[in-house]
């Protein structure tokens, strides 16, 4: 199957694509500007790919140009299946990955996929846009959206908590200053996502929505403690006000329900490394890059 990918040079795209030609795929990355129609749609028309795999988006929430968030999420990726269109033979499917920060704060956990959004952030605000957007092309698209929950492992920019407290750990600083503590998130690893897409591609059902998760959260003290314990490096914890954010969301746990429950139609299984598993690799990764 040949696969278009966009975001192929980010962090889930690099390993989604060394998975998929694992796999027997080809994979073509999208080198075109998802804000440039006319380049876009070139691409698109020369590539005529049997699936479209969208991971391009600005995704740090803490992200300076709020602007940016609208018109790359949500006017790129209108962009996007908008060119898909104009191809003679449509793909067999387009998955779009979006995001569980659209769920926002919210009484149930694990959340499950009919639980009414709440997003409380311009990143989080843009993703639900896009889902919105993308269901009026699900008459002329086969569309599967993902919702995947927080996930890390190596290469993941330091601007995200584990990658920063894991840069911290390598190089055994005396401190590190973090935003609030006093949250709870699921830190899966990004083999597991980038194997539940692939799955998606194949067995995912048109116009469905799926959480991408473990259900398994867990608090940054714990991740803390982890990282001492592996590297025997005791690190002074400072909270800087500026990295408190405003509406932060404190609990973010999924249910995998509803895709265990498809995975399992088809015979298939996820298995998703033990955090302990990640973190090492993490370090290791941080240590040779150092």
């Amino acid at each position: 199957m040949k696969i278009l990918l966009t975001g192929a040079d980010g962090f889930t795209g690099r390993l989604f694509a060394t998975q998929a030609v694992a796999a027997g795929h080809e994979v073509e990355p999208l080198r075109a500007n998802l804000t440039n129609q006319t380049a876009l749609q070139q691409q698109v028309l020369e590539s005529a790919p049997d699936a479209v795999v969208h991971l391009a988006a600005i995704s740090f929430v803490g992200h300076a140009d709020n602007n940016a968030f609208y018109a790359v999420n949500v006017i790129g990726t209108t962009n996007l299946l908008a060119a898909l269109l104009q191809l003679p033979k449509r793909p067999r499917r387009v998955l779009l990955a979006s995001s569980a920060n659209i769920y926002g704060n919210c009484e149930q956990s694990p959340i499950v996929e009919d639980q009414p959004p709440a997003p409380v952030n311009h990143y989080a605000m843009s993703k639900l846009a896009m889902e919105h957007m993308a269901h009026t092309f699900a008459d002329r698209l086969d569309l599967v959206i993902t919702r995947p929950f927080n996930y890390t492992g190596p290469g993941q920019d330091v601007n995200f908590v584990i990658p920063k407290l894991v840069e911290h750990f390598a190089r055994r600083a005396p401190s590190i200053a973090l935003g609030n503590l006093n949250v709870q998130r699921e830190f899966n690893d990004v083999q597991m996502v980038c194997s539940a897409y692939l799955q998606l591609l194949q067995h995912g059902e048109p116009d469905e929505t799926y959480n991408v998760c473990s259900g398994q959260p867990y608090t940054l003290q714990h991740v803390i403690d982890t990282l001492t314990r592996i590297t025997g490096h005791q690190i002074l914890v400072e909270v800087n006000p500026a990295f408190v954010r405003a509406n932060e969301v404190h609990r973010l746990c999924g249910s995998p329900a509803k895709l265990q429950a498809l995975l399992a139609r088809h015979g298939c299984t996820l298995d998703n490394p033990p955090l302990e598993d990640t973190l090492r690799r993490m370090l290791a990764a941080a240590g040779a890059s150092a």
